[in-house]
Order: structure tokens, then C-alpha cells, then sequence
């Protein structure tokens, strides 16, 4: 059995153009010196990381290992989240996600896609050459418009949207698995794959692509009200990424998990910091270690009351103490005794 890795922290909420955060290594020197391990990259932000490059060069990737290794870290996956967002955008969402392309693509959809999914398969390459495992993206949504029935959504609506989904992403599937790389996406309100059952659905229909794979993040599920535990007993084989962010849901007579339109701070559901929400990360991290998880545990900070910096250096020791290294054996083996065949068919009455 394996000893869940990390702690790591995922870099997107931290980036900027202020010192340490605006260079590769001066982020990664800041994260060592919080006691982090590893850094999950976002693929999109050019101070930090050129993907392009990383797809056509090894000797980019050897350079970027080295600088991340020369701070005692390692880079534990490549993030595409904002490109995976735009391999599928209801036009309700043009707008408002135009901002995630580059300015010549944007009021243009079709190249807006097209854009996309070469990153993505720029990211199957990267991914390989910095010899990583998994890597981590949003699926996108046709279909989140029409989430809740009313009026009442016309006969074969879904199907035709997850269809859709499924024949775009499966060319993307096929690149990740000819580089050796398992493809996550992050089940996120927002996203068509946003809860158990929807992934199945997506998976259908890739025909249980090997690639089609899962980041974990419980604190989507506090906020829909899902058992996070429970999903990890019904998708473990194919959970190989894994976010460490917190949540809390209270609802009041007021407001539920719609939110009322308010902002974060107000809303009955929030986004934490490690271990100031609600949570249960003793019980995942012992599920996950019961299910041999392959990966890291990688930090992601989202939260509306406190500072990214406090949550960071919070972050380290709390993923610390939830790590549980994997026994060397069983808890009774003192009172064992060496296996004896003919011994177990006399217990049984067999002999």
C-alpha cells in the first residue's frame, strides 16, 4: 500500500504580478519555505510556464524540472482548466467566457474551440515530457443552462448535449492516453460533469475511455449537498487527482444552495480554508488510503474570509497531519502464527 503524497499546492490563486508570485521560481522558493513538496501548475499563466514550449521541447520541460527541483519540490500535474472550459461553452456563456481565449479568438466560438482543443493537446505532450502521471481540466457545458426543469426540458435535450461533449473530448482522450497520461476532470457546479451520475453519463458515452479519469474536490460536493465520502466508494478506481479545499453549507430560511444571487461571503454555501469549514478530511484521507490513491494531495485555496498567504502557510501543516503512512502490516500480526494447512482443516472439523 502507498503513502498518499504530498502536501502540494495548486499555483492558479496565487500567481501575480507581484513579488514572489510573478516567476516560476520565486513562487516555487516561497511554497518550499511553507513546507510544501510539490506544485501543480496552471498551464495558462505565461509567468509562470509556457506551454507551448513544453509540448515542443524537452529540454524547456528539463529546464522548468530543474528550476521547481532546485527549490527541493516537485511538479505534480499540469492544469487546463480555463482551456477545458472553452472545448464546450453554451452561447448564453460566449461572453462571459471569451475572456478565458486569446483576443483574437474571441466573438469567434467555433475558433474559440478550436483554440482549446489544441491546448489540450499541447498539455498531452507537455505532460509527458515533464514525465507526469495525470493531469487535471473542466469538461466544459452545453447543458448547464437547462440544470433545473422548468419549463420542463424537451424530450432528448441532455442526450444530444452529452453526445456532443463526449465527440469533442474523445479526439482530446485519445491524445492523453497515446502520451500515457490520465485525463481528470474536476466535478464542478458550472461544468455539464458536475456529480456522479453525469460522469457516468459522459463515460458511456467514451466508452470507458482508460483515460476518462476524476479529480476529487469535496467541497463541491458540500455545496450540493452530496456524500463525498460515499463518492469515493463508488469511484475510486478512476479518482487519480486530488484537491484538499474546504466548504460549508448552512442554510438559513432564507436561502439554500442556489445562493440568492449573493456574493460568496453571503451565501448559505462557501468555499474554506482547510479545516475552517465543514469538511471531513480524516475520513477522506483514510478512504483514500484504503484505495491505495496513487496521487498527491495538492492544496487548492479558495476562501471569502481569509487571506490566500494565511491559508497557504496553514495548508501545509494541516495536509501533513491528515497523510497517513501506509502500515506495514496488520495491526494483530504478533498473535499470528505461520500458515499450516492441515492445522486450518482440523479447525474447520475437516480432518
Amino acid at each position: 500500500m502507498r503513502t498518499i503524497k504530498g502536501p502540494a499546492i495548486f499555483l492558479a490563486q496565487f500567481a501575480s504580478d507581484v513579488e514572489p508570485f510573478n516567476s516560476l521560481k520565486s513562487i516555487a522558493a516561497w511554497a518550499a519555505r511553507l513546507g510544501y513538496k510539490g506544485l501543480q501548475i496552471p498551464s495558462w499563466d505565461a509567468r509562470l510556464f509556457d506551454l507551448k514550449r513544453a509540448a515542443e521541447s524537452k529540454a524547456y520541460c528539463e529546464e522548468i524540472r530543474g528550476v521547481v527541483a532546485g527549490c527541493g519540490l516537485e511538479i505534480t500535474e499540469l492544469s487546463t482548466h480555463l482551456q477545458g472550459q472553452l472545448v464546450a461553452v453554451h452561447p448564453a456563456y460566449d461572453l462571459a467566457f471569451d475572456g478565458f481565449a486569446p483576443e483574437k479568438m474571441r466573438g469567434n466560438p467555433k475558433a474559440r474551440q478550436g483554440w482549446a482543443t489544441e491546448q489540450l493537446m499541447m498539455a498531452a505532450k507537455a505532460s509527458a515530457n515533464l514525465e507526469l502521471a495525470a493531469h487535471v481540466t473542466f469538461s466544459g457545458a452545453l447543458a448547464w443552462p437547462y440544470l433545473y426543469p422548468w419549463p420542463q426540458r424537451q424530450s432528448g435535450l441532455i442526450e444530444t448535449a452529452f453526445d456532443e461533449l463526449a465527440a469533442r473530448w474523445r479526439p482530446i482522450l485519445d491524445a492523453f492516453d497515446k502520451a500515457g497520461v490520465d485525463l481528470c476532470y474536476e466535478i464542478h457546479p458550472g461544468e455539464d460533469l458536475h456529480d456522479g451520475v453525469t460522469f457516468e453519463m459522459f463515460l458511456e458515452r467514451v466508452k470507458s475511455h482508460p483515460r476518462c479519469n476524476l479529480l476529487y474536490d469535496p467541497s463541491h460536493f458540500v455545496l450540493q449537498q452530496l456524500d463525498y465520502l460515499e463518492f469515493i466508494d463508488f469511484y475510486h478506481e478512476r479518482i487519480k487527482m486530488f484537491h484538499v479545499k474546504d466548504a460549508e453549507f448552512r442554510p438559513t430560511g432564507r436561502q439554500g444552495v442556489y445562493g440568492g444571487y449573493q456574493p460568496w461571503i453571503n451565501r448559505a454555501g462557501r468555499f474554506r480554508s482547510p479545516g475552517d469549514g465543514q469538511v471531513d478530511f480524516g475520513a477522506i484521507f483514510s478512504k483514500l488510503r484504503q484505495y491505495d490513491f496513487p496521487g498527491w494531495s495538492v492544496l487548492e485555496w479558495e476562501c471569502c474570509i481569509k487571506s490566500g498567504e494565511r491559508g497557504a502557510a496553514e495548508g501545509a501543516p494541516f495536509i501533513q497531519r491528515h497523510i497517513i503512512h501506509a502500515a506495514g502490516g496488520a495491526f494483530d500480526d504478533f498473535a499470528g502464527s505461520e500458515p499450516d494447512q492441515e492445522a486450518n482443516r482440523r479447525m474447520l472439523g475437516l480432518e
